[in-house]
């Protein structure tokens, strides 16, 4: 089969090599999957550039969220079992673990549906509380996790307000739902967002990015708001001066979504169940804003490395059959 292996560490688009390889073998409690749509998320490049926090060991395939087939002829969302990712024709995944992909999403819509999807509604329901009538703003809002978090927030019933870099990403955040959209590229993101609240600033604040967007969220946060640290996207980890939650009883909480696959699955079961939900309604839809095939992988994943895609970006092989 083909497949992207890195070899070495560094840029997606210097170290990632497509080969020609075995199929891989399922280990116990393991399931082989062709591969039907493989979406990019930010961790990829970081692997590729042995930043992130799983080093899977060398060769290995990136791709971390997939939508694939068993052998049965099922249609499943799973995030392969490394270094066996889904950048690929065929991946292994956990048998415990493959959620059934919605009927009501394209493959590469329904592989988009999980990471991003389960960390929005984790961070958002299970962290923040987020509720009704509450003010959600998204750092990112065109991003992959950031526009999952948007029609999250807008399905909760919150006033939503969108922070992006550049005229075309906000357009996109328009589109998302966002109430409110601030460029931050011409804009003083600290000044819109209080002119938008009245002075009072964002009850829940999801931040995917860290950095100058971590400082902006300390000065925008509402009395007894909630700031979720969901990555740092910016490259700088904020150190918060934590004597100013304080100053208006905020709360600042951590979240790392695939902890719970092992601390609490039935969750992860039970969100997919109610994003499954959201989906047939139409109250979400994971923004693919390309497909590529499988020759243009590398280059695609650079492109989400380097912060210019919007959405999700589906790796697309072409379709065989498990023999």
């Amino acid at each position: 089969m083909q497949a992207w292996q890195v070899h070495e560490n560094g840029e997606p688009s210097e170290v990632m090599r497509l080969a020609e390889v075995e199929r891989p073998t399922p280990g116990d409690g393991q399931v082989l999957l062709r591969v039907r749509a493989a979406n990019i998320n930010f961790p990829d490049a970081l692997m590729c550039r042995g930043q992130y926090q799983v080093r899977p060991p060398l060769p290995f395939t990136p791709g971390v969220e997939i939508c694939g087939e068993t052998e049965d002829g099922r249609r499943v969302i799973a995030n392969p079992t490394l270094p066996h990712g889904g950048f690929a024709e065929y991946a292994v995944a956990d048998a415990r673990a493959l959620l059934p992909a919605p009927e009501s999403l394209d493959d590469a819509e329904a592989a988009a549906l999980h990471i991003g999807y389960q960390t929005g509604w984790f961070g958002l329901h299970r962290r923040a509380h987020l509720e009704a009538g509450e003010t959600l703003l998204v750092h990112a809002a065109a991003g992959g996790v950031g526009s999952a978090a948007v029609q999250l927030g807008k399905a909760a019933g919150a006033t939503v307000i969108g922070v992006v870099g550049g005229a075309e990403k906000a357009a996109v955040a328009r589109k998302l739902g966002c109430d409110v959209v601030v460029d931050r590229r011409d804009q003083d993101v600290v000044a819109a967002v209080k002119e938008a609240t009245g002075g009072r600033g964002a009850d829940v604040i999801y931040d995917p990015v860290g950095g100058d967007a971590y400082a902006q969220s300390a000065k925008l946060v509402a009395f007894e708001g909630r700031i979720v640290v969901v990555g740092f996207a910016s490259g700088t980890i904020p150190s918060p001066a934590l004597n100013h939650a304080l100053v208006k009883n905020y709360s600042i909480a951590g979240l790392h979504w695939g902890l719970y696959n092992t601390k609490n699955p039935k969750l992860v079961l039970q969100c997919h169940e109610q994003l499954t939900e959201l989906a047939a309604r139409g109250a979400i839809k994971p923004l693919v804003s390309e497909r590529v095939p499988l020759a243009d992988a590398a280059t695609a994943v650079q492109r989400v490395a380097d912060g210019v895609t919007t959405g999700r970006v589906a790796v697309v092989p072409e379709k065989g059959a498990i023999a």
